[in-house]
């Protein structure tokens, strides 16, 4: 007796550019009934759309705190960067004023020299040491001079820095509350939505969501799933569906796509049968 070789299907992988008449193929194929499928689809936007809703009452708030953010911790650095200048420069005031204690012991040593010697030739020679000593040791205060002139400078720009630093915490305190309260009083329903969104997610095949998701980010307004608008349009795009496609979306047995904006049509609770 001959046997049947069971043929196991082949699931291709989920392609981005894929057509719409593969998709409504493998929309047919799966277990889960069609109507069902065109029902989940349809709550599953609907709580996008009233997650969306929470999210815009929070205005710009989210990304002037983000702002504020960058901008305190670039004032922050730049005030870092400045104390590392100030204590570079303190440390060379430091070496320099060792060298001066150091050319100072020097020529005092030269200058004892000069009390013992009676060559001309060689008094002329200790003069000159202390005559290049002298030099350096002016060279010296200058720099010691200029550091200190520009430690002054960096530290007025950090108390400049600082005073900006200071309205820009208080002002980024301010939204930071602001934000908190707004997230506060929608935490709860935010929850119960993304718990609802996440549920109904689950519900449909990975290639099915793709492709939701794909049309969700492609439109301006978010919406991949509508209803036919005044009885004969595509709730997306408004242009005229035709009576054909109507009739399939009323029944709710196949997935339609506008063939003008690539949004899925579906047909309402109230009139879905």
């Amino acid at each position: 007796m001959a046997t049947t070789k069971k043929t196991k299907k082949v699931v291709t992988p989920i392609d981005e550019r894929e057509t719409f008449v593969s998709l409504q193929k493998n929309f047919a194929d799966t277990e889960v009934n069609t109507e069902e499928k065109l029902k989940t689809l349809y709550d599953l936007q609907n709580a996008d759309n009233a997650i969306e809703k929470l999210i815009q009452l929070r205005g710009e708030l989210p990304s002037e705190v983000a702002g504020l953010e960058a901008q305190v911790e670039s004032c922050n650095g730049k005030i870092a960067e400045l104390e590392q200048v100030i204590a570079q420069y303190n440390n060379n005031i430091v070496v320099m004023n060792e060298d001066i204690v150091s050319l100072d012991a020097e020529m005092e040593k030269y200058r004892q020299q000069l009390e013992k010697i009676s060559n001309s030739r060689e008094f002329d020679s200790i003069n000159k040491e202390l005559e290049n000593l002298g030099i350096l040791r002016k060279i010296d205060e200058k720099k010691i001079g200029e550091s200190r002139d520009a430690i002054a400078d960096n530290k007025a720009a950090i108390q400049r820095i600082g005073d900006k630093l200071d309205v820009l915490n208080i002002d980024l305190e301010a939204k930071r509350e602001e934000l908190a309260k707004i997230v506060e009083s929608t935490a709860k329903e935010e929850k119960v939505l993304v718990k609802k969104r996440d549920e109904l997610a689950a519900k449909l095949d990975e290639r099915t969501l793709s492709a939701y998701n794909r049309i969700r980010e492609s439109v301006y307004n978010h919406l991949a799933v509508v209803t036919v608008y005044n009885g004969d349009s595509c709730g997306g795009c408004f242009n005229t569906v035709t009576p054909q496609r109507l009739i399939e979306i009323a029944s709710g047995k196949k997935l339609v796509i506008c063939e003008h904006c690539g949004r899925i049509i579906v047909a309402t609770p109230q009139t879905a049968e």
